[in-house]
């Protein structure tokens, strides 16, 4: 899934094979995928593979999104749990 191309910013959450989640943001969800699978991704996510994504949203601006990112950070993991694509 990419959005490079229109300025779309997906925000994002996977479920480490441990069980534990980590939420991002990028405009290129595979190409960050891809980074997270080959260890070059965020550190948390290091050696936690493989991962599901969960959960995707799409905003028009970076702001937006890391607005959204921070806001789900405070979430419990059940809140997490419980999002649904509105995409």
């Amino acid at each position: 899934m990419t959005s490079q191309e229109n300025g779309i910013w997906i925000v994002y959450i996977l479920q480490c094979a441990d069980g534990s989640l980590y939420t991002g943001i990028t405009t290129d969800l595979d190409a960050r995928l891809l980074k997270h699978a080959n260890g070059t991704g965020a550190k948390y996510t290091r050696g936690r593979g493989p991962y599901t994504v969960l959960f995707t949203e799409r905003h028009a601006t970076k702001s937006a999104a890391l607005k959204r990112e921070v806001e789900i950070k405070t979430f419990s993991k059940i809140q997490k749990l419980g999002l649904r694509n509105a995409d």
